[in-house]
């Protein structure tokens, strides 16, 4: 397990097994995303990961809490502090991070994602134009996981792209079928204009 030393505390990530063990009572959607959604796209993970994340939408936030009442849950202010999110307390459509450990003295396990919905579906943070029903939202690992399709977890990482993200786009194209690529090229020049990694999609959809 990866320590990662921050300013708000260390992070020792939980991997995905370990969240889908304490998130297997939630009755509500969730899925592992970030790079260790890519992971589970491919089966096999070929980089380090300094943290975790899991997606939830935004309506389901409360649910959570509920689910690891006696965890603590410190939501991100813009632009980047942390600040306790209390009990019950429904976070402002600007926040989209939380972060959650079991107890003060604990490192952070989880950072939780919030995004938007709209009735049967699920509606980019990034552009509202980009929208996809919420039964095509995410796929399972063969053992039992749920996780962030690669495509929608690629749109996000295009809008800055990092060397990571640069890393999860090569290990993601020999996995995305031409459907997934011409979505994602699609989400992308909508929401970013002329970008580098549609021609690689495009490219690749010839291959």
């Amino acid at each position: 397990m990866r320590r990662t030393d921050t300013a708000w505390g260390p992070w020792e990530p939980a991997v995905p097994s370990d969240v889908a063990a304490l998130f297997s009572a939630a009755r509500v959607p969730w899925w592992i995303a970030g790079g260790h959604a890519i992971a589970l796209a491919v089966g096999h993970v070929f980089r380090e990961h300094g943290d975790i994340d899991v997606l939830l939408l935004r309506r389901d936030q409360l649910a959570v809490q509920r689910l690891l009442p006696t965890w603590e849950w410190w939501a991100a202010d813009p632009p980047g502090t942390l600040r306790p999110w209390a009990a019950g307390e429904t976070l402002p459509a600007g926040v989209h991070d939380v972060w959650c450990r079991p107890g003060p003295a604990q490192p952070w396990r989880i950072q939780i994602l919030l995004d938007e919905a709209d009735g049967r579906e699920w509606v980019s943070r990034r552009d509202p134009r980009v929208r996809r029903p919420l039964d095509r939202l995410g796929a399972v690992s063969p053992e039992g996981v749920p996780y962030l399709r690669p495509e929608v977890q690629l749109f996000y990482k295009a809008q800055r792209p990092r060397p990571k993200d640069e890393q999860d786009l090569a290990a993601a194209l020999p996995v995305l079928g031409s459907g997934q690529r011409r979505w994602l090229a699609g989400a992308i020049s909508l929401a970013y204009g002329d970008h580098p990694w549609t021609g690689r999609l495009h490219q690749r959809g010839r291959t």
